[in-house]
């Protein structure tokens, strides 16, 4: 950084801002899904502020201490923010799915499935980052805002169905406010 090397112990400290912006990234996501009551927009839109964030943080990270700190933490926030949201409150709504019917072997299956899809990309993740470095960092984090994207498309089906979930309920209000019902 800023054409010097960081010490272990520095790099260490500075690879923790990734986390503490994942904490606010994770409590914003749930802040801004419960206002709006649009877990997966919220969702989706973190994965693709992702994209940008890991980019800047590539190709800026290198300017300054103060310049990567900035962006190390804008990264961890809005890669681990839909982390939280997706683990914990899909958790809790598929927890009250009526398809379960108040079974809770079925809510911990939901839920280990959830989290054990998690665990996957724990694994995976630091293991391509592994075998991609050793051709280019350039690599790992075009392989992350591809993850990123996939992540974001993947999210596509729920935020139509909440976009015309919404549109619906605008509808139905419109309609009783012109009726004066």
């Amino acid at each position: 950084i800023d054409g010097k090397y960081l010490s272990d112990q520095t790099a260490g400290y500075l690879s923790t801002l990734f986390d503490v912006g994942g904490v606010v990234g994770g409590i914003l996501a749930g802040h801004i899904s419960d206002r709006l009551d649009a877990r997966a927009i919220t969702a989706a839109s973190f994965m693709y502020c992702a994209i940008p964030a890991l980019f800047f943080y590539r190709a800026y990270g290198d300017v300054s201490l103060y310049v990567n700190i900035i962006l190390m933490f804008f990264a961890g926030m809005f890669v681990n923010g839909p982390y939280a949201l997706i683990t914990t409150a899909v958790s809790a709504d598929l927890g009250t799915h009526s398809s379960l019917d108040g079974n809770s072997r079925a809510l911990a299956t939901v839920t280990a499935i959830i989290d054990g899809t998690g665990s996957i990309g724990a694994a995976l993740g630091p293991l391509l980052t592994g075998y991609i470095s050793v051709k280019s960092w350039n690599g790992v984090f075009l392989m992350l805002m591809l993850s990123a994207l996939v992540a974001g498309l993947l999210l596509t089906r729920l935020v139509i169905a909440e976009v015309a979930a919404k549109i619906e309920r605008a509808r139905s209000v419109n309609n009783h406010m012109r009726l004066g019902v």
